[in-house]
């Protein structure tokens, strides 16, 4: 086999090469070539310097994931790593694309680094629920201080090569087409002098400047971190470089990665890394179905989902026509988007130039004719199937043939409304979730006759709009609401039961959710599809609204409000729900913690069990996907499906039976087999 690592001499200079694409992962071959080159360049004495660089788009982007629980194979990345920095030559990194994770461990050991003004260095492994393992929460701290090294370890994010200068990790920017000439000729200048060594800097002056600076760091980053392991323990990490030397210091942080590789979050973490990459690919949709083009965008309705929709697709360059029937609610729209993109400028995320060129994309219209020419019209009206149907049909008429129409609902079926059209393979849907410039999550329904290339098209699309997407098969509320519904119904039959509904909202909070569905309909409005009649009470939310309580926009919902919107159950409220329990005779009871998370969770898995069963989702990762992403569920539990497979199906099954609730086929028979949601097949 041939080595991904190769070799070039430039008078006395080595320059190792990595080519192994597509992003140079530093697998077994990778890891022990650059050994062997070390060694190749140590045991010449023509050889007075080494560049360290890599062929393709990038420098190594990080470790080979693939490898991640299985027997390790050496030399293993700490080793060679040692042996890179142990040499008594310089040794120059030339970076280009990005130094992540393994690959800026590697950055790390050189000597000296020099990188081009476009590539970007970090450590991201507290993304997949880990910490860096290979000395690299020892090492950086040690070269930048305490203070520059927390944010990268912790937040995982990359910086710039022009941040990385200003920190002290990059020594020297090269011009973007010069890097190995330059990087050859800064080694050059360093030959003969003693090599700086990371693991031998002062670690954390910062820390005994200041004391508090951990504290401070973690308590800042509270909310952020609530609930994951892995930035914690990065914060120890950085925190045992300026308390133990540098040998102790790796101890320590392979016990603390150790920790986390074998714990519950980090495969989780790792299960939807995967599982975001698997939901692009759709079963039956050949990978190289042709596209279609997609120029110019149509949205109808200018209200909040309506104005957000437009905005994913001008913020990617693509001009939309946005079409209202009446000029106050389309004024009112456009005046809303612009605020949202102003807003988002005084933040310091966007330039004004760049909210002018997002407007000067936008076209307001009373009229379906300018949407003739669009290339996708996505529907963004009341959720009533007439209405809807009404739209596609005049949209059939007047939009070109060829062009995809979509609907944004989030319950209604698709192919219903597709039969609004003569072209039914050309409708698909498209649930955005509000807000929808904000939120992640794109739910794109396949009716059943949706073309290949429309799902393919949109499945595109929603990449270049920054969206992460999952297909659903045509079901009332897909995957996301449909499971939604069984948890609702459960809060609501705890209610009655004894809970108190803020102890139900406190249990999905202490679970990791960011709120609880009584919150959920504070934020949301109890007053949403309210038939406005206070004589017609037949629900506590009828109730509410009878009590003028609709939530947060009025200050009081199912909580009281105060002017900072802090939350405090009301007594009005309890009252409200003991009076339709003693209605309806139920006995109440104190419903403990266990109790209430079991029943809201239990039943949404064994729907999510129901949706894979009717083939409404291709793979229950796809489910986990819908979740994190739209829904709040808590990344390091891996999604409702992943979670289920974490404490046992059998667990989950037995549970439900015990509260007398239905268990579904493909529970009891996956649990039976002691099986997973989530087994290869």
């Amino acid at each position: 086999m041939t080595s991904p690592i190769r070799t070039e001499r430039h008078d006395n200079v080595l320059v190792v090469i990595s080519d192994n694409p597509p992003v140079n992962a530093l697998g077994q071959a990778v890891r022990a070539g650059l050994k062997d080159a070390i060694e190749e360049a140590l045991s010449d004495d023509g050889i007075e310097a080494v560049v360290i660089r890599c062929d393709g788009q990038t420098f190594f982007a990080g470790a080979d994931i693939t490898e991640f629980g299985k027997p390790p194979v050496g030399p293993n990345l700490p080793e060679t790593l040692d042996a890179m920095e142990a040499s008594d030559k310089p040794v120059v990194a030339a970076i280009h694309g990005t130094a992540l994770g393994g690959g800026c461990e590697v950055a790390l050991a050189c000597h000296y680094r020099v990188a081009v003004p476009s590539a970007k260095l970090g450590l991201p492994e507290v993304k997949l629920g880990l910490i860096p393992g290979a000395a690299g929460t020892q090492r950086l701290p040690r070269l930048v201080g305490a203070e520059a090294a927390l944010p990268l370890v912790v937040d995982g994010n990359p910086i710039s090569a022009k941040k990385a200068q200003s920190v002290g990790l990059i020594d020297a920017l090269a011009g973007e087409d010069s890097l190995e000439a330059e990087a050859i000729a800064f080694a050059k200048s360093r030959i003969g002098q003693p090599v700086p060594r990371a693991s031998e800097g002062k670690a954390n002056d910062d820390g005994v400047r200041d004391p508090d600076l951990f504290d401070r760091f973690r308590a800042s980053q509270a909310r952020k971190i609530r609930g994951f392991d892995a930035p914690n323990s990065a914060i120890e990490a950085v925190k045992a470089a300026g308390e133990l030397s540098y040998a102790e210091g790796v101890k320590k942080e392979r016990e603390l990665f150790m920790k986390l590789m074998t714990g519950t979050q980090s495969a989780a973490m790792r299960h939807y890394f995967f599982a975001e990459r698997a939901a692009n690919k759709i079963d039956d949709v050949p990978n190289d179905t042709p596209l279609i083009p997609i120029r110019k965008i149509g949205v109808i309705g200018a209200g909040t989902m309506g104005g957000g929709i437009s905005m994913n697709f001008l913020s990617a360059g693509i001009p939309v026509t946005i079409l209202e029937m009446a000029n106050d609610a389309l004024d009112r729209g456009v005046r809303t988007v612009r605020t949202n993109y102003e807003s988002t400028a005084k933040r310091g995320r966007m330039t004004a130039e760049q909210v002018e060129k997002a407007m000067g994309l936008l076209t307001p219209t009373l009229s379906y004719d300018d949407l003739a020419d669009c290339d996708l019209v996505i529907e963004a009206v009341y959720e009533n199937m007439e209405v809807k149907k009404q739209v596609f049909g005049k949209l059939d008429e007047v939009v070109k043939q060829g062009a995809i129409l979509a609907s944004n609902t989030s319950y209604l079926d698709i192919d219903e409304i597709a039969t609004a059209t003569t072209r039914p393979g050309y409708v698909v849907g498209m649930h955005f979730f509000s807000p929808a410039n904000v939120m992640k999550l794109l739910e794109v329904v396949r009716g059943k006759e949706t073309r290949h290339d429309v799902l393919a098209t949109v499945m595109k699309l929603s990449k270049a709009i920054g969206k992460v997407a999952a297909v659903s098969g045509v079901c009332p509320g897909f995957i996301g609401n449909r499971m939604l519904s069984k948890r609702q119904e459960q809060a609501n039959e705890l209610i009655m039961e004894g809970a108190n509904y803020w102890d139900v909202d406190d249990v999905l909070l202490d679970f990791g959710f960011p709120m609880g569905p009584f919150q959920m309909a504070d934020l949301a409005g109890i007053d949403i599809g309210w038939h406005r009649d206070p004589t017609k009470v037949t629900t506590i939310r009828e109730a509410l609204c009878a009590a003028e309580r609709f939530g947060q926009k009025n200050g009081k919902g199912f909580y009281d409000y105060d002017e900072a919107r802090n939350r405090t159950p009301s007594d009005e409220v309890k009252r409200i729900i003991a009076d339709f329990a003693a209605k309806e005779g139920k006995e109440r009871r104190e419903i403990s913690k266990d109790e209430t998370r079991e029943r809201l969770l239990y039943p949404m898995v064994n729907e999510g069990a129901k949706i894979l069963e009717e083939g409404m989702a291709q793979r229950a990762s796809d489910i986990d996907v819908v979740w994190i992403n739209g829904y709040g569920w808590p990344l390091y539990t891996g999604g409702p499906m992943f979670w289920a497979d974490t404490i046992g199906l059998h667990t989950v099954a037995t549970g439900l039976e015990e509260y007398g609730l239905p268990v579904s086929d493909r529970l009891r028979s996956t649990a039976e087999g002691d099986g997973k949601f989530n087994d290869k097949p």
